[in-house]
């Protein structure tokens, strides 16, 4: 099962009966010092949340660390903080430059002591 199907329950956009608005949500994939970054930017629930899960979920399956550039994340519920501990399980994760309504997402749930977040793309990339 992949972490799209885990955290949607759908194997793809169309079985989740609905239409994904891209310009919402942004996500790109890039390598630096042998890490996998995922650069997110937007609004995360569950109608956007596919671009993400999928770019992870391809994320995982090349490398053993995958960095999250959080910094344009404008909004974030309970699917993204699902997505994020599931990658997490897989992966070694890092969430870098937390927006601020993320840290305090992830501070409310007690999700930040779970995960590894970190202050810039750099320090989660060498750390």
């Amino acid at each position: 099962m992949s972490l799209h199907e885990a955290v949607t329950g759908c194997t793809d956009a169309a079985d989740a009966g609905r239409t994904q608005d891209l310009g919402q949500a942004a996500v790109t994939q890039y390598e630096w010092g042998g890490v996998c970054v995922v650069g997110a930017s937007g609004s995360y629930d569950l109608y956007s949340i596919t671009p993400l899960s999928e770019a992870l979920d391809a994320a995982v399956r090349e490398y053993s660390k995958v960095v999250l550039d959080a910094s344009g994340i404008t909004f974030a519920d309970s699917t993204l903080l699902n997505l994020l501990i599931l990658t997490q399980r897989s992966v070694d994760l890092r969430v870098a430059a937390p927006t601020q309504q993320l840290r305090r997402l992830l501070d409310i749930t007690g999700v930040d002591t779970v995960l590894k977040v970190r202050e810039t793309v750099q320090e989660a990339v060498t750390c």
